[in-house]
């Protein structure tokens, strides 16, 4: 299959969500911006995008998020200020989110779902494999899940989604992937998708965190995907489709990734992101290390 060994490129982050669980913080701040140490969570996503080699980037946004493309653009005025200061490392980073990547910008005008947002992006994306990288999940630098994903694509063609196991209590809160094994250890091969199933009625403890490599397939599938759970359009949905009938657009497997991953859209795992990431920061860490121990013994 040709498709399989086009070397893919571009990354799609949907970033039009409200944040709801982040209020009153996200009132006037994109959730995306909240800062993940001293960094807005949604640049370690396009960071991971491009360590990927995926350098070209559309940003799915709503309402509200303009400070997302603020973000990612020059900002000579304070350039200029840190410039006369001669303050090398502050405008180094400054600079660092604007040189990042090509960045491109769509609105999702109705909220209608992950799988609607995925949509905006064809006109983009084109007839070419493409990756999807959910904002809320941070992937630990130090473990190239994206990058694999993509090699895995180039490998079998069709659709690459990220698995992790959970507990089989939690779900209910997962797309849930049914699966069989491949020669490759943490490959398999998904026979089938369900969203957010009841516990009892989950075809594994496979849950499907927020990377995905798409074969363009998706799109024709999408737009004749009716609103599913939640009355929205799911992409759960359409991998269902993808998984059940190869012949639409190749196969689907899915990458059991066993690294580090933190939800950002969770305020627990928001605030356990920091203190992992601050603890391990050369310049942060001894520091906030000592100081941790001391809180956790005087105070807990």
């Amino acid at each position: 299959m040709t498709q399989a060994r086009t070397r893919i490129s571009k990354a799609v982050i949907p970033a039009a969500g409200l944040g709801t669980r982040f209020l009153p913080a996200t009132k006037a701040t994109p959730k995306e911006m909240l800062p993940v140490v001293d960094k807005p969570a949604i640049q370690y996503v396009v960071e991971e995008a491009v360590t990927a080699g995926l350098s070209d980037v559309l940003m799915v946004t709503g309402r509200n998020k303009r400070p997302l493309e603020d973000h990612f653009d020059r900002n000579y005025e304070l350039e200029e200020a840190l410039s006369r200061k001669n303050d090398k490392t502050r405008l180094a980073r400054v600079q660092e989110s604007s040189d990042l990547a090509t960045m491109h910008y769509v609105r999702q005008g109705d909220p209608k779902g992950l799988g609607h947002a995925v949509l905006c992006a064809a006109p983009h994306v084109g007839d070419q494999p493409f990756a999807v990288l959910l904002g809320d999940d941070l992937i630990d630098a130090r473990d190239p899940l994206l990058s694999h994903m993509v090699e895995v694509q180039e490998q079998h063609g069709g659709s690459v989604i990220a698995l992790m196991e959970v507990d089989p209590a939690q779900i209910h809160l997962y797309g849930c992937a049914a699966v069989k094994p491949t020669l490759d250890g943490d490959v398999v091969r998904v026979t089938g998708l369900v969203e957010k199933p009841d516990p009892a009625d989950a075809p594994s403890n496979y849950a499907v965190i927020g990377r995905y490599v798409l074969d363009p397939a998706v799109f024709d599938v999408l737009r004749a995907t009716e609103p599913g759970r939640g009355g929205e359009i799911q992409l759960t949905d359409a991998l269902q489709a993808l998984a059940a009938d190869p012949d639409l657009g190749g196969p689907v497997h899915g990458v059991v990734f066993k690294g580090r991953r933190y939800d950002t859209g969770d305020r627990g795992d928001y605030l356990r992101a920091i203190v992992r990431l601050a603890c391990e920061r050369e310049d942060l860490g001894p520091d906030f290390r000592d100081w941790l121990r001391r809180y956790v013994t005087e105070e807990m």
